[in-house]
């Protein structure tokens, strides 16, 4: 029988680590564009965190309230993140 995989809110966070090269080595310091949250008209859908090709968006907890929140020192500005956004509430903005 084969076993199903677990949906991605099934899954633990922080799946996917960092090197110690990278952690060393800020990779956000090129990027042209960064990315934006409007925090108002957030879903915390987290499409953003899937979608994301560097650790860098996560969750953040504070008082009884998640927030997604961006690690500028890893972004790198790709924009794949506002460009997947479902409710488009992520904009590219120039540094």
């Amino acid at each position: 029988m084969k076993k199903e995989l677990p949906y991605w809110d099934e899954m633990e966070q922080g799946f996917v680590t960092r090197t110690l090269t990278e952690m060393i080595n800020k990779t956000g310091t090129w990027r042209t564009f960064k990315p934006v949250i409007d925090h108002s008209r957030c879903t915390k859908c987290r499409w953003c965190i899937i979608y994301c090709p560097e650790p860098c968006i996560h969750m953040e907890a504070s008082n009884s309230d998640e927030k997604v929140i961006i690690d500028y020192d890893f972004c790198k500005g790709c924009g794949i993140c506002a460009e997947e956004c479902p409710v488009k509430v992520i904009d590219m903005v120039e540094e």
